[in-house]
């Protein structure tokens, strides 16, 4: 799972699973040694444990992916309709705080010879409110988070990237590119120069790679490498145009692009493999 992949609108979802957990354990109604909804199996099932499953779902299947279903369905279209669930059931609990103690009432005023015919419901409690609130901001939240822009927006930013090297250059252990420090010929000790191999040129510091690299593809002459990260995992295309992706983009990790053609990137992952970014809306330029 890439919990990178999670958005603001995720972030509230869970502070709403959060307010409605708090809320279980808080009296049902308004009075001394009330009940909470622990005590209540019904209440339990139908408000607090389905608006806060529906909110594990959500996060799980945006981090997954939506790779994982439930009954043919997306985990977080699950999820939604759990936290539409709770939201209904919380608004009958607060029209109705008496449930499934209104007999329970009613022998107690029968019994120490209260006055009137039958048991008033009580007023609700803390628990019953701030459930209520928790299960409209859970629904609202889940929902928004598709539709509203602001809510689309990663809740965790990216590593900030290192400055980008010339096109066809080697990183210098930049994030999320392993190995960059040189490598020794076989049977050299650390420390001690290197011999230039039969015909080709010192290997010592301050030696840069052959501009061949560069030169395979020359890019536009208006555009410079520069890093970005993509905001959900994206695939990565052959550059010869084979419909068989040979890797996939992760959000949370920045990756140079080092060319580009039309709408498209061509990009380098971590272990210096290149492809084709088809879909390049909603990239984060570093």
């Amino acid at each position: 799972m890439n919990f990178r992949s999670l958005t603001r609108g995720d972030g509230v979802v869970i502070g709403a699973a959060v307010l409605l957990f708090i809320a279980s354990f808080l009296d049902t109604f308004d009075g001394d040694e009330a009940p909470n909804a622990w005590d209540n199996g019904n209440l339990l099932m139908s408000v607090y444990l389905a608006g806060i499953i529906g909110a594990g779902l959500i996060v799980v299947g945006r981090a997954t992916g939506s790779q994982r279903k439930v009954a043919g369905l997306d985990l977080g279209n699950f999820g939604i309709g759990l936290t539409f669930a709770a939201a209904w059931s919380s608004l009958g609990a607060i029209f109705d705080t008496g449930q499934s103690y209104d007999k329970f009432f009613e022998l107690l005023n029968a019994r120490f010879g209260a006055s009137g015919g039958g048991a008033e419901s009580p007023d609700a409690g803390v628990g019953l409110i701030l459930g209520l609130i928790g299960a409209l901001v859970l629904v609202a939240a889940a929902v928004a988070s598709n539709i509203v822009p602001a809510l689309k927006a990663p809740l965790m930013g990216a590593p900030g990237p290192v400055a980008p090297q010339p096109y066809g250059g080697q990183p210098q252990g930049g994030y999320g590119y392993p190995g960059a420090a040189q490598s020794q010929p076989y049977g050299a000790q650390p420390g001690q120069p290197q011999q230039p191999s039969f015909g080709g040129q010192p290997q010592g510091g301050g030696a840069t790679p052959p501009p061949a690299a560069a030169q395979a593809q020359p890019a536009s002459a208006d555009f410079s490498p520069f890093w970005f990260a993509v905001p959900v995992p994206r695939p990565l295309y052959p550059e010869d145009g084979s419909p068989t992706p040979i890797a996939e983009l992760a959000p949370g990790t920045w990756y140079l692009a080092v060319e580009q053609r039309g709408q498209s990137l061509v990009a380098q992952t971590q272990d210096g493999r290149r492809g084709v970014l088809q879909d390049t809306t909603g990239i984060q330029r570093g």
